[in-house]
């Protein structure tokens, strides 16, 4: 063993950088989020995003309720349906833009959750 710090072993910062690498600590150090976050951008376009998917599932469930009662003769049934559903599909949608990500081996169905 020798006393050289320059000698084949990595260095300390260099284990420690790779150990925060793997644990996924580094990410977003720099103040904004990254793609791999799930969120991307300034608080402007996370606002624009979170609107958008609120109204396009809202225009979809009225497009669907409002054809449907239009085809099958059932005026304004089929709209008060779709429009809550379609609310509660926005909801989740935004929900989904922030929950906090889980590893895929960390979880339900793995088994390594059970005891012996």
């Amino acid at each position: 063993m020798s006393d050289d710090p320059g000698g084949n072993e990595t260095s300390f910062e260099e284990r420690l950088a790779a150990a925060r690498d793997r644990q996924g600590l580094d990410k977003g150090r720099s103040g904004r989020s990254t793609a791999s976050d799930g969120i991307e951008g300034s608080a402007l376009a996370i606002g624009m995003r979170v609107g958008v998917e609120l109204v396009a599932a809202l225009v979809v469930a009225v497009a669907i309720g409002w054809g449907l009662d239009r085809v099958l003769g059932t005026k304004p049934i089929l709209m008060c349906v779709f429009v809550p559903l379609g609310g509660a599909a926005g909801v989740l949608n935004v929900w989904r833009l922030f929950a906090p990500k889980r590893d895929p081996g960390h979880g339900r169905g793995n088994g390594r959750d059970r005891g012996p």
